[in-house]
């Protein structure tokens, strides 16, 4: 089986669906709408091509953070492995496009967003036996009593590479030149 990756821009079309299984595995998934713009010279305007949909599935971690961060409707990136099955199901039968994401973010081209860090604690469950989560400021979601936990700053001021564009371009003039 090849392991070919895609990164995708589009519009979560279903509200994500988040299981745990019997082993404790957090799973969750969601419909992604991502359709191309093209300029149409002639009308003087953009007009949008087809749509492509895909399934999207996230594990563990990225799971539990896709079911209390993203919501039908929003724009996002989405970067994983590119898996294409064919089904049948009696007579009828097709093709399920599917994206087993490593990395799933807002596309920050359409809004802004706030980001807050979650760490597993593994090594210590938590009194149910499930793991504690932490916020970057030290809370648990367990609440009162759980284990704090150290924080690691990165060392030093990275800057930007030249390349990157300036942070006062506007959004919608990166999007234009892109667009070129």
């Amino acid at each position: 089986m090849s392991d070919d990756r895609i990164s995708v821009t589009g519009v979560v079309a279903s509200t994500p669906n988040h299981i745990v299984t019997s082993e404790g595995l957090h799973i969750s998934s969601f419909r992604l709408a991502s359709n191309s713009r093209r300029y149409d010279r002639a009308a003087q305007r953009w007009i949008d091509a087809d749509t492509n949909w895909f399934t999207v599935t996230t594990f563990r971690q990225l799971a539990s953070n896709i079911a209390t961060s993203i919501t039908k409707g929003e724009r996002v990136v989405v970067h994983g492995r590119l898996r294409v099955r064919p089904w049948t199901s009696g007579e009828k039968s097709g093709i399920q496009v599917e994206i087993e994401a490593d990395a799933v973010g807002h596309d920050l081209s359409w809004g802004t967003s706030s980001f807050t860090r979650t760490i597993v604690r593994a090594e210590q469950p938590a009194a149910n036996g499930q793991s504690d989560e932490f916020t970057a400021d030290g809370q648990s979601e367990h609440g009162e009593g759980a284990a704090p936990f150290e924080r690691h700053e990165p060392e030093g001021n990275a800057e930007l590479p030249e390349a990157w564009p300036a942070a006062n371009e506007s959004s919608q003039a990166q999007h234009d030149r892109a667009a070129v």
